[in-house]
């Protein structure tokens, strides 16, 4: 049934022109790519604002998988299930397109169903990190996507800007526990103030958030939303039932008592319990429109929209297009403040929607995994109605960098999560959260390697307009249930390359076979940390090395039993049968190996590069060892190599990845290329 709201149409029509008029795509997104950044350290301190817009319930592989230059459908090498399959494979169903429902004619603009998303049932799909329940956790629509043609605003941001599809939900679990990690650094995972939180209680808490910190350091910042009926109790926190006003209660500080119980004067209620009141009079961004004209824009600044606009289903994609493309055109007002600006679009977690890539989690105890960093406060060990497992990463989920420092159509690869959103102010204002576990600051980078503080392209791109997505209505439509089809096939990802950031990763995972078993030694040689996922004959393991640090794994060699190891950015290794060890390093731009013939015969392989097509045979003498440098030119630094050896079908060593060199380069050729 449908429930007519307050707001018609001619009300909406004001509101949305009360600050900024409806516009074409082309004037926000463009006008922000033309404005060039205010150039004067070439570093972290050019920026003056960080705003951020977190929206809600998406995962990437729902918007993205189908995008050029992301890592995708088109996923070289997916995990395989212990059933298996790839992983896109879930319980017989395949990621899908949905069909216009009938009268439809934008995807975009469906109103497709919500999906479990609580600690239990996604937990349940992450089943101990198989990653194999999907469709019996969240029902088969998990597995439907969306393409440019259905959300072209959300794919030209991307081509505009900066994509980085390595972002992962901080928890494995709900709204409200993601936003905590992106204004307290955790979820009150000590125990104390309340927590730990793992579902949307909003009870009331009492650990310090990080605008408290803020504050304390006399940085400057704000919270921009509708108050809908209420910032308080009586008011439910800014959650109403008309879908057009209000903060959708996604402005978690008013779930914290010492914002509940602030009094006006009290910076906590001024900056955090004000907003915007478009049931009565103005429009959605006039306060944000008058602090970016008068140059009053905070420091810091956090955006919260109303529930129509926030991208939560079943409220369509587009309302959310339509909302940041406003933002943008807010932001981009001023020249002179959009210069110092950056802005992240983020999503807090993935609703049910499916993604192929198992987000990196620490290992439970030393029969998961292991550690080089501590693991402390990263376990629930759990409770009534709370299944014990790790808190995150959860799913991976959008993330754009929108700034004149990430413009270009980039992609970052570096793996991020909420927590990265509080380093990267950290880097800028020097106001550090100590809630942020020691395992997160080595695997979540800070945000930076997203942004190039030197960049002078001023490129325009042509882009298409908003103006159709403005709400028809003011209606709550009932939810559409995409079907898949009978007979599922894997979607194809948009061809072609787009520029990659440097990333500060340089991983090995180098296996050595003695006595019956295999031992891996995972390591870090760069500026971050790295989680490694391995499947195997029994449950998946991870294991955690440290920034320039090594940790090692062992397996049984069983015959035709492959040990396969995954890790950020495409890196990937396979183990099967015995024979010659290989060990890899980055040689400048390309990539040595070193063949360890640990055996008195001696032995014969061949070696195949993918990008190039090229092969060799390499001899190794018994008990000796011979080094060969594999050329990346082709895959510009793109590798993926395969060795067998002659005689011993069995035997096979699979090694794929990038060398990162410090300067950036394109993503992986073989995303676009089926």
């Amino acid at each position: 049934m449908t429930n007519k709201l307050s707001l018609d149409r001619r009300r909406f029509l004001q509101i949305a022109g009360g600050t900024v008029a409806i516009s074409a795509l082309s004037s926000s997104v463009a006008r922000a790519a033309q404005i060039a950044p205010a150039t004067r350290t070439r570093s972290i301190t050019d920026i003056e604002h960080i705003v951020v817009l977190m929206q809600e319930n998406r995962a990437f592989d729902h918007y993205f998988g189908s995008l050029r230059g992301v890592r995708g459908f088109g996923d070289p090498h997916p995990v395989v299930q212990p059933s298996g399959q790839p992983v896109w494979n879930q319980s017989g169903v395949l990621p899908f397109r949905p069909a216009l429902p009938s009268g439809a004619s934008d995807l975009g603009l469906v109103f497709i169903e919500d999906l479990a998303h609580g600690w239990q049932d996604t937990h349940q799909a992450w089943n101990n990190g198989n990653w194999d329940r999907w469709v019996p956790a969240k029902t088969s629509p998990t597995m439907a996507y969306l393409t440019r043609d259905d959300i072209p605003f959300h794919y030209a941001l991307a081509d505009a800007f900066t994509i980085c599809d390595n972002y992962f939900c901080s928890t494995l679990t709900s709204t409200d526990p993601n936003r905590y990690y992106m204004w307290t650094g955790w979820t009150g995972n000590d125990g104390q103030g309340g927590g730990p939180v793992l579902n949307n209680a909003e009870k009331g808490y009492s650990w310090t958030t990080y605008p408290e910190r803020l504050e304390a350091a006399g940085v400057s910042w704000k919270i921009y939303q509708d108050i809908g009926k209420g910032l308080d109790a009586a008011g439910v926190w800014g959650f109403t039932s008309d879908a057009f006003i209000g903060n959708f209660g996604d402005n978690s500080l008013l779930y914290f008592n010492q914002y509940r119980t602030a009094a006006a004067g009290n910076p906590l209620f001024d900056k955090a319990r004000t907003g915007t009141n478009v049931a009565k009079t103005g429009g959605f961004f006039d306060i944000l429109a008058a602090d970016v004209a008068s140059g009053a824009l905070p420091q810091v600044s956090w955006i919260v929209a109303p529930e129509a606009f926030s991208e939560h289903p079943n409220w369509p994609a587009n309302f959310g297009a339509w909302y940041v493309s406003q933002v943008l055109d807010t932001l981009t007002a001023n020249p002179d403040v959009w210069s110092k600006t950056a802005l992240i679009i983020c999503y807090d977690e993935n609703d049910g929607f499916f993604d192929h890539l198992v987000p990196p989690f620490p290992a439970s105890g030393p029969a998961a995994g292991g550690s080089t960093v501590s693991t402390a406060l990263e376990q629930f060990p759990g409770a009534t109605g709370f299944v014990a497992g790790p808190y995150g990463l959860g799913p991976r989920v959008p993330m754009l960098v929108i700034s004149p420092w990430s413009r270009g159509g980039w992609v970052c690869s570096e793996v991020f999560d909420a927590t990265s959103i509080i380093q990267f102010i950290e880097r800028r204002f020097g106001v550090q959260e100590p809630h942020i576990s020691n395992w997160r600051r080595s695997v979540c980078g800070d945000l930076t390697s997203a942004f190039d503080f030197a960049q002078q392209n001023s490129a325009v791109p042509s882009l298409p307009s908003t103006a159709g997505f403005v709400p028809a209505d003011q209606l709550r439509h009932p939810s559409f249930k995409p079907v898949p089809p009978s007979a599922g096939t894997m979607p194809v990802q948009e061809a072609g390359t787009r520029p990659a950031r440097a990333l500060p990763y340089d991983l090995r995972a180098d296996g050595k076979v003695s006595g019956g078993n295999l031992t891996i030694t995972f390591a870090s040689r760069g500026q971050s940390g790295a989680v490694f996922h391995v499947t195997s004959a029994g449950s998946p393991q991870t294991f955690t090395a440290g920034a320039g640090a090594s940790l090692t794994g062992t397996w049984p060699v069983n015959a035709g039993q492959d040990v396969r190891v995954h890790g950020p950015n495409g890196f990937f290794r396979q183990f099967t049968g015995t024979g010659p060890d290989v060990a890899a390093t980055p040689a400048g731009q390309n990539l040595g190996l070193v063949f360890t013939n640990r055996s008195n015969a001696p032995a014969e392989l061949t070696v195949t590069e993918a990008y190039s097509g090229k092969s060799l045979t390499v001899a190794i003498r018994g008990g000796g060892f011979t080094p060969v440098v594999i050329q990346t030119d082709a895959g510009k630094g793109w590798y993926d190599i395969t060795v067998t050896a002659h005689h011993d079908s069995p035997y096979l060593r699979r090694l794929a990845g990038h060398v990162e060199t410090g300067a950036p380069s394109i993503s992986d050729p073989a995303l676009g290329a089926q």
